[in-house]
C-alpha cells in the first residue's frame, strides 16, 4: 500500500468517525420502576431525564400525565447517569417528536399504569410538542380546614382556656 492508498484510508476513517450525536434512550427511574426515561441527545452523555407520571383520576382509565419540564441528564453514556436542574422546554418538545422516544415512552408509561392502577384500561395520549399544547395540572384548592392556624392566634386561645380554668 503506497502513500496514496494510506491517505485514502485515513480520509475515509476520518470522515466516518464523526457522524453527529448518538441518540440513546433508556429507562432511568426516579423513585420507582418505569417513572423516568433518559434521552441522551447531546455529545458527552448530556440530554434529558423525562419524569413520567400517570393520570388515574378516573378509576377505569389510566393515561399519561405530561410534564414538559424535564431535568438535565448528565453522564448518560457512563455507568452512573444522573440528572439535575431543568432543561429548556424546547428540548422536551424536540425529543418527544422522535419515534424511538415515543416508543420508549409508551412502553414505560404502560408499565407504570399497570403498576399503579392494574384494573384500569391503558389509554395513550400524545405528549405536547409545543408550548401552546401544555395543559397545566390543576390541583384541588386548599380548604380552610386544611390550613394551619396562625400560631399567635393559637397561643391566645390556649391562654384564654387556661384563664377560664
Amino acid at each position: 500500500m503506497g502513500l496514496p492508498g494510506l491517505t485514502m484510508v485515513l480520509v475515509l476513517v476520518g470522515c466516518s468517525a464523526r457522524t453527529g450525536p448518538s441518540w440513546k434512550v433508556f429507562p432511568l427511574s426516579r423513585r420507582s420502576p418505569h417513572d423516568g426515561l433518559a434521552v441522551v441527545s447531546q455529545p458527552d452523555g448530556f440530554g434529558l431525564h423525562l419524569f413520567l407520571e400517570t393520570d388515574t383520576s378516573d378509576p377505569e382509565r389510566c393515561e399519561p400525565r405530561w410534564f414538559p419540564d424535564a431535568a438535565r441528564l448528565f453522564n448518560g453514556n457512563g455507568t452512573a447517569p444522573f440528572s439535575a436542574g431543568l432543561a429548556p422546554r424546547d428540548e422536551f418538545f424536540a425529543v418527544v417528536r422522535r419515534e424511538d422516544v415515543l416508543a420508549a415512552l409508551r412502553t414505560e408509561l404502560k408499565a407504570l399504569c399497570k403498576q399503579r392502577a392494574p384494573q384500569a384500561l391503558w389509554q395513550w395520549t400524545d405528549p405536547p410538542t409545543q408550548a401552546s399544547e401544555v395543559i397545566p395540572v390543576l390541583l384541588p384548592a386548599y380548604e380552610g380546614e386544611d390550613l394551619l392556624t396562625d400560631p399567635a392566634e393559637e397561643q391566645r386561645r390556649e391562654e384564654a382556656l387556661l384563664r377560664e380554668g
